[in-house]
């Protein structure tokens, strides 16, 4: 089961390291990190997106606030926040695809970034699945390159 975990630490040196350290040292793999200034420049918020049961995950989440610049860890479940991926892909088009591949952008409220005479590069935002299934039509006309953010979450409350 995927599991969306969002750490508060200080903005220091080594903390990155520390904590994808605690991932390898115990055999556990980040699907996605993303990592970023907070409002206080004094703190960053990681999220990270990893896969176990619950007993794998909340061992993580101990271990984790076991670590130093640690300032505070949230397992967040289902609908208790609201995250977001941001996805640039470059699609292959032609004189004949490139409206359906526009319309299609349109219809997932998709930006269109960069245009060429055979690619389309377009930037997406959204929910996995809102992501996942845009990815899933753009393969029909060919995927040069993609490039993906990893998530990015914050608690409802």
């Amino acid at each position: 089961m995927r599991h969306t975990i969002s750490v508060l630490v200080e903005n220091k040196f080594g903390v990155l390291t520390r904590v994808a350290g605690l991932f390898s040292g115990r055999g556990y793999n980040i699907d996605t990190l993303n990592v970023g200034p907070t409002h206080d420049p004094k703190m960053s918020r990681m999220t990270i997106v990893t896969r176990g049961d619950d007993a794998t995950v909340e061992q993580i989440v101990k271990q984790l606030n076991k670590l130093v610049n640690v300032l505070e860890v949230q397992d967040f479940r289902d609908a208790e926040y609201v995250d977001r991926e941001l996805v640039l892909v470059k699609v292959k088009v032609d004189s004949k695809t490139r409206a359906e591949v526009m319309q299609i952008a349109d219809i997932f409220r998709a930006k269109i970034v960069d245009v060429q005479a055979q690619s389309l590069t377009v930037e997406i935002t959204g929910n996995e699945s809102k992501v996942e299934k845009f990815l899933e039509l753009m393969n029909n006309f060919g995927v040069v390159a993609i490039t993906r953010t990893g998530k990015v979450a914050l608690p409802r409350k």
